[in-house]
């Protein structure tokens, strides 16, 4: 993926959160160039003039969001052995999602889009795993996003506690918005490629920085599918990370 977007929008800002949106990425991780900042228009607003931004990621700033950091070995841990793994949603047992349950997340996400005044198209599947997965999309979805997907995640979360209230089987929902999940896990799969094959070649554990539940679980899958290793996580919310370590 390139490391810079040109967007148009009505106004600068909402230029600037599709810009952010699209790269993944915060305010602090990138170089805004405003080119043209837009013009009113004459009657009715004909001949309006958009404003176009370009949005660069700064250097490194793509890196520090990725790559992993190596675990310091030292003999105190090891003499007292490794911190206790720790279980993982993952490890939970979920329940169907019946066309009920979809259509009550459908229309709980469907109405947030509304209120944030994000029009788009809004779909949804029951993945391999049997969990819901919703999709939106549409232009100037960023206030839908936020900052490193905080309001992503802060949707997420609440459209399944709304969902999960309707059934004594718990469901697990996920949820992208204007392909900013499937971008970041692309990313997140780029990390755990490197680190597996570091940890396969050196023999030592590594352990990626601080994700959420979902992106954990992404980690925790991809590690499913390799030979010889295997994967946990460590630490508390928010600063609960992955380790990738060989198999005993």
């Amino acid at each position: 993926m390139s490391n810079w977007v040109e967007t148009t929008a009505k106004t600068v800002d909402l230029a600037i959160e599709q810009a952010l949106a699209t790269l993944g990425a915060g305010i602090d991780d990138v170089l805004i160039e405003v080119i043209e900042e837009g013009e009113a228009g004459g009657l009715l607003g004909f001949g309006k003039k958009p404003a176009r931004v370009r949005v660069t990621l700064a250097d490194g700033a793509e890196e520090e969001m990725t790559m992993p950091a190596d675990i310091p070995l030292e003999e105190e841990a090891d003499e007292a052995g490794p911190e206790p793994k720790q279980a993982e949603e993952d490890d939970a047992v979920f329940g169907q999602v019946t066309p009920e349950l979809e259509d009550a997340a459908l229309d709980y996400v469907q109405a947030i889009m509304q209120g944030l005044d994000i029009h788009g198209r809004i779909g949804s599947y029951i993945g391999e795993d049997g969990s819901l997965n919703i999709e939106v999309t549409g232009r100037d979805c960023g206030a839908a996003i936020g900052h490193h997907g905080e309001t992503l995640d802060a949707i997420a979360y609440l459209t399944g506690l709304a969902v999960n209230r309707l059934t004594e089987d718990r469901v697990r929902v996920s949820l992208d918005i204007g392909g900013y999940r499937q971008r970041r896990e692309k990313k997140i799969l780029e990390v755990v490629n490197r680190t597996a094959e570091r940890v396969r070649t050196s023999g030592q554990p590594g352990k990626l920085k601080p994700m959420t539940a979902a992106e954990r679980r992404v980690v925790h899958l991809a590690l499913k599918r390799k030979t010889g290793l295997t994967s946990y996580s460590q630490g508390v919310d928010p600063e609960r990370y992955v380790v990738i370590a060989p198999e005993d």
